[in-house]
């Protein structure tokens, strides 16, 4: 069973949060959070976010079934460019530059980890 969970038009570069993404894909739940609270990023904090959101889905979506957080495994996180906010900062001689305000969509998907073993390629 797969969950899913979005944060769109986050305040972080895409680039610094695909820093942190790539250090929790593949990980259990319960590591992936340790290593995202001892990391001191900004960005840390918001994927914390997203993935507890994920969490909280896949246990909304289990329906009754028991369902393990430990056995939860981190699928795929998907960080995407959102929208860029320009600002206008004044420089020497009359002159303005542009500042570039760089936002994220960040997806983050947790399967069980019974299922993820269970899907090896099948040819």
């Amino acid at each position: 069973m797969k969950a899913v969970a979005r944060a769109r038009f986050v305040r972080v570069p895409p680039r610094k949060a695909r820093y942190v993404a790539d250090l929790i894909r593949g990980k259990t739940v319960n590591q992936a959070l340790s290593v995202l609270m001892t990391i001191p990023r900004n960005a840390s904090r918001i994927m914390e976010k997203v993935l507890d959101s994920a969490v909280a889905n896949a246990i909304v979506k289990a329906e009754g079934r028991r369902l393990d957080v430990d056995d939860l495994v981190v699928e795929n996180v998907i960080v995407d460019e959102g929208p860029v906010l320009m600002r206008w900062r004044p420089r020497a001689r009359g002159r303005a530059t542009r500042i570039r305000h760089r936002t994220s969509h960040i997806s983050v998907m947790v399967v069980d980890s019974q299922e993820a073993a269970g899907q090896g390629r099948e040819e």
